[in-house]
């Protein structure tokens, strides 16, 4: 990360207000992306929706690995409820500005629920660790107090931080144009507009990359080290597939979430693109989000036959 200092060029300007620029770059194709927008933001919402619903109703699925799953699903629901939203309202209207405490509103809304799933992440990670690699002292370890114990810390733990981030960076002074080459409030593109010397505000960005995307990613790898350690000491070939099935998914996801994430903030600020973070942040903000019920519907069976089982009820009552 390297130290930038950006001249102070014109006037200082009291921002009111941003001009998310967005994909306004491919106006061919803002109808296109209005309707595939909305397409997604449903099939999100219903995809994870049911997810959450089935490992409430079933008795099969009342476990600790699908109350994470169904957690997991309800914080999907709330992370791509803050940005697509806003870009098929903006894509509608043609309307693109955003006020300066709706851009930082967001701009935390996204960071604090970005921290959630990372650490929520860890510790599915970790509870496949212990199922597999400490199966007699599973029911004892993943208890349902240190379940909603772990939980409720995913959930909380980046909430002060995440504010106060949000807060230095929206207490720098701006100069020069308002436009935001993004869809959505992030910090590159916010401190790319900032001016005067940023290296604080590129330092807190990486300490917190640091510790709520790299801190999660490394406890997933050594967990999945240890599985992938004990799973190829089974002796016997479907008890090996078994347990590699129950983590494929999850591992998916991870790959997904955390390689996006990871090049985002892990970079400096001078070396950003603007198109090349709108395409990662797509990864993380909607495609992970969609991506989610279709591997954890498909490759699991649990699912995919609770769902069934829930469709039959369904039906039935029809």
């Amino acid at each position: 990360m390297n130290h930038q200092q950006k001249p102070q060029e014109g006037n200082l300007t009291n921002l009111k207000e941003f001009v998310l620029l967005g994909f306004s770059d491919v106006p061919d194709l803002q109808w296109v992306l209005f309707g595939l927008l909305i397409a997604m933001y449903c099939f999100i919402l219903l995809g994870n929706g049911t997810i959450v619903l089935i490992t409430k109703v079933d008795s099969a699925l009342q476990t600790p690995m699908y109350f994470f799953l169904g957690n997991f699903s309800f914080l999907e629901i709330c992370y791509v409820s803050i940005t697509p939203p806003r870009m098929v309202f903006n894509l509608g209207t043609q309307r693109r500005t955003i006020s300066f405490i709706a851009c930082a509103t967001q701009m935390c809304c996204i960071l604090i629920l970005g921290a959630t799933e990372c650490f929520l992440l860890a510790v599915m990670a970790y509870d496949r660790y212990v199922a597999i690699c400490n199966p007699l002292h599973y029911p004892l370890v993943m208890n349902q107090k240190v379940c909603s114990q772990l939980v409720i810390g995913s959930w909380i733990s980046g909430i002060p931080i995440q504010i106060g981030q949000t807060s230095h960076i929206f207490s720098l002074s701006f100069c020069g144009s308002n436009q935001i080459n993004h869809f959505f409030c992030d910090i590159p593109p916010i401190l790319h507009l900032a001016c005067g010397d940023i290296f604080i505000n590129e330092t807190m960005v990486f300490l917190g990359a640091f510790l709520f995307v790299l801190f999660p990613f490394l406890l997933i790898v050594f967990s999945y080290s240890k599985i992938i350690f004990k799973v190829l000491k089974l002796s016997s070939t479907k008890s090996r597939a078994k347990a590699f099935s129950t983590c494929s998914s999850h591992l998916a996801v991870v790959i997904l979430f955390f390689g996006s994430g990871m090049i985002t903030y892990f970079r400096s600020n001078s070396s950003h693109s603007g198109e090349t973070d709108k395409v990662l942040s797509l990864f993380y903000t909607v495609v992970t989000p969609m991506f989610n019920p279709m591997v954890y519907s498909l490759r699991n069976k649990d699912v995919t036959i609770a769902l069934r089982k829930f469709l039959c009820k369904q039906f039935v009552k029809i």
